[in-house]
């Protein structure tokens, strides 16, 4: 897909899903000697998800399963509890969401990275994937990010969607005065 088809799909967008582990983390688990494990978040794609919900975008972070981590990620990056979805039948998923919302495929940005997320990305109206994602994920997407996962996808998608819908500057002076 070509810049310009990209930017047309995505003038469409009102709502984004973002999986998880491999768009806001780089897919690396670290663990510590206790056993406990930690992985590493975006501040950047932070800034991307206040940027996406100050432009009228509400996000979503679909998983195959919520951690407690996750939902303090959400609480950082102000994602309300009821956005946090955990399942592996993600298509089942994004179903449900549609009929409770009224949105249709063509409303939807999904940001993935591998197998378990071609169905979703084939479906929805503006598909991505991350630089780093699975060689299936990008052949599919509509856009590939510069970035790589945990690294500002959801920065880089913001910033792409608010451009295509002309309201980037705006929320960029919204945010300057709130941050």
């Amino acid at each position: 897909m070509n810049k310009s088809e990209a930017i047309e799909k995505a003038k469409k967008v009102k709502f984004v899903i973002l999986d998880i582990h491999g768009i806001l983390t780089d897919n690396t688990l670290y663990y510590s000697d206790d056993g406990k494990k930690s992985e590493c978040f975006s501040l950047r794609d932070r800034l991307g998800s206040l940027a996406l919900q100050e432009g009228g975008i509400d996000v979503a972070f679909l998983t195959s399963k919520i951690t407690r981590t996750d939902e303090q990620v959400g609480k950082i990056y102000q994602i309300p509890p009821e956005k946090l979805w955990g399942t592996s039948a993600k298509i089942g998923k994004l179903d449900e969401f549609e009929k409770e919302s009224g949105l249709k495929d063509e409303d939807l940005c999904y940001v993935g990275d591998e197998m378990i997320d071609l169905g979703v990305m084939k479906r929805v109206g503006f598909s991505v994937a991350p630089s780093d994602g699975s060689v299936e994920a990008k052949a599919i997407a509509d856009y590939v990010t510069e970035a790589g996962g945990g690294k500002g996808v959801v920065r880089e998608v913001a910033e792409f969607i608010l451009r295509a819908q002309g309201k980037w500057e705006t929320v960029v002076e919204k945010l300057t005065q709130t941050t």
